[in-house]
């Protein structure tokens, strides 16, 4: 059942019973104020019997000065007549509660009257037939005789009311609560809106219109709601993108790998085919076997980078403090006298955290990648220095440089902007990605600047520390 009919139903169950309690509790209510008036007027008539009774039973002449059996019946026969038109009824008895005088369809029940005692009145609710009546009992004592009167009041009228109301009220809830059906339908309606709207907006997503979001059509709590499914549909489609994009970043891995095997290998195995083939002389034989070895090494140096990046991907470091002026000592052994290029080295001593051999490969990626873009004669620039955040390393050349657009991409695998100045120094496009792992294990990150023709700045900071 849906949410909708459901408020509905409970609605309409909870009101029914509402109507239902009040109405019974509002017409008893009433009945009751009523009837109790009614026993109220029995009992003063009771009263105003009691005093015509006694009135009439000194009036009578007496021979014994005892009042005689006879002259109560005619005294009863007096105030009955008396009381025609009313819908009254009376009965008196003597002291042994016999009857002496009785109205016609008085009821034979003596039971009021066995409670009767001097001083006390007494009155009950019967039902005779279809009627309803208010039977009162009273001691009269006269003349030394003590006798019992008792009335009965047709009170019917009052039981007819109360079924009445009980009737008119079940007809006017029944009424009620047909309207307030309709009126709740479309208040539910409204009220479920922004509900419908988010399931739309789930069955959207779940067929993959990761695009969609939900309209936001309150300020409540399911307002609320929906700004955070829009939210959280926000984060799930750039997650989806960002996994998308990994697989993308993942496939073209895979055929920029195969690419650049497919190269060394077609030359590796073209000269070889040349050297098992023919016979070459002394020159171009060493030139075959060069190109061999080139490629070798190119495919040697690009399995090396591969299976760092592939490390640093799956495994925590070990750090330790290390003093900055060892790695760049490092460089300049590796590059001083070693490279066509000038490499000018500054640095402020302090002593780093990381762990070193990591840091030196990152360092030596890039003094080599600025070697590779700088001209012969050349200067490199690698300079160190205290900041507040940690310590940073640079790297500047004045090389080709690298155009803007190519600036993202530099750091993924494979990527050359060059491919043919990569490949003649024997590049495979993976010295910036593994940088870029290192650098992230040790809570670190490339900074690039570049602008073609003027050179490359690039620079990272370690922050102070051992990396979490």
């Amino acid at each position: 059942m849906k949410l909708l009919y459901k408020i509905l139903l409970w609605t309409i169950m909870i009101m029914a019973v509402a109507f239902g309690f009040s109405g019974y509790f509002f017409v008893n209510y009433v009945f009751e104020t009523a009837l109790n008036r009614e026993i109220e007027q029995a009992m003063s008539d009771s009263n105003i019997l009691q005093f015509a009774f006694e009135t009439a039973a000194l009036n009578i002449p007496t021979k014994y000065n005892v009042l005689q059996d006879i002259a109560v019946e005619q005294i009863g026969s007096k105030l009955e007549s008396g009381g025609q038109g009313t819908g009254r009824l009376l009965r008196l008895s003597n002291e042994e509660k016999e009857v002496l005088y009785a109205s016609d369809g008085f009821p034979e029940d003596a039971r009021l009257t066995q409670q009767v005692e001097e001083n006390t009145r007494v009155y009950q609710v019967i039902r005779q037939g279809e009627h309803y009546y208010i039977q009162t009992g009273i001691m009269v004592t006269v003349l030394d005789r003590k006798l019992y009167l008792e009335t009965m009041e047709d009170v019917t009228e009052v039981f007819a009311e109360r079924a009445m109301g009980f009737s008119v009220y079940r007809k006017v809830t029944v009424a009620m609560l047909a309207v307030c059906a309709i009126v709740l339908y479309f208040i539910c309606f409204w009220l479920t809106k922004p509900i419908r709207i988010l399931a739309g907006a789930t069955r959207k997503m779940a067929g993959g219109d990761y695009n969609y979001r939900a309209q936001i059509v309150s300020n409540d709590e399911l307002g609320l709601l929906t700004a955070d499914f829009n939210s959280m549909a926000n984060v799930l489609e750039d997650t989806i993108a960002e996994l998308q994009d990994e697989i993308r970043a993942r496939e073209d891995f895979i055929a920029a790998f195969a690419h650049e095997l497919k190269t060394p290998l077609t030359a590796i195995i073209g000269y070889a085919d040349v050297l098992r083939s023919r016979k070459l002389d002394e020159e171009k034989h060493f030139l075959s076997s060069n190109y061999i070895y080139t490629e070798g090494k190119r495919l040697e140096n690009m399995s090396f980078r591969l299976l760092d990046i592939i490390v640093t991907k799956r495994e925590r470091i070990e750090t330790q403090p290390m003093a900055a002026e060892s790695l760049f000592q490092y460089l300049q052994d590796m590059f001083g006298e070693h490279t066509e290029q000038k490499i000018d080295i500054m640095f402020e001593p302090a002593t780093i955290h990381g762990e070193i051999n990591l840091i030196k490969s990152v360092l030596l990626n890039l003094v080599d990648n600025a070697c590779k873009a700088s001209p012969e004669g050349g200067t490199i620039e690698v300079d160190g220095a205290c900041r507040e955040e940690g310590y940073l390393f640079q790297v500047r050349d004045y090389g080709v440089g690298i155009p803007e657009e190519e600036l993202k991409k530099v750091t993924e695998a494979f990527y050359m902007v060059d491919k043919s100045r990569s490949r003649s120094k024997n590049g495979a496009g993976l010295g910036l990605a593994l940088c870029v792992e290192i650098l992230r294990l040790h809570n670190s990150a490339l900074q690039i600047e570049s602008k073609v023709g003027e050179g490359t700045s690039i620079s990272f900071c370690l922050p102070w520390g051992t990396p979490d």
